[in-house]
């Protein structure tokens, strides 16, 4: 794909959740489709007609398996914030279809103990998950999402301890 034709290409409709427990660190999942260090916060694509706080709740639950009634929902960003994928993953993704997505994100509390975590789910994402200060984070994810995660971490900063 030319630069041009992916530039016109709509952004996926997502959400995002920064899960954060009681010590103040969030929780981060090592992707299982990257053999390099590729950590981010559970994401995924808002259905046709469905709300975005459903989404999010339904996707924590899908890739982490924690369920709603362990979470408080504390905040959730006043924007949608988009970012662009590298164009050579363009085509490889959603089958082509996106420049990137539109993220709206949401701020949860844990409430529950680290049991409740499995990430062995049905469709599993992650190889691996850990309890992260939101600065360490920064330092794991791929380069296009650190200006998105830079803005969440902003927006929720004074929320997540």
């Amino acid at each position: 794909m030319t630069e041009d034709e992916i530039l016109i290409l709509p952004y996926r409709p997502c959400v995002g959740i920064m899960i954060c427990n009681r010590d103040g660190c969030v929780f981060a999942g090592q992707r299982l489709d990257s053999a390099a260090e590729a950590w981010q916060m559970p994401q995924g694509g808002v259905e046709k007609g469905e709300d975005p706080q459903d989404a999010a709740l339904r996707e924590l639950e899908e890739e982490t398996g924690i369920p709603a009634n362990a979470v408080n929902i504390l905040a959730e960003t006043a924007d949608w914030i988009p970012y662009d994928l590298p164009h050579f993953l363009v085509p490889k993704l959603w089958k082509g279809r996106y420049r990137g997505q539109k993220q709206k994100w949401f701020l949860m509390r844990f409430t529950g103990d680290d049991t409740l975590i499995n990430i062995n789910t049905d469709v599993p994402e992650f190889g691996s998950w850990a309890w992260l200060p939101p600065e360490k984070l920064l330092n794991l994810i791929v380069p296009f999402k650190r200006n998105t995660y830079e803005r969440v971490i902003r927006e929720f900063q004074a929320q997540i301890s």
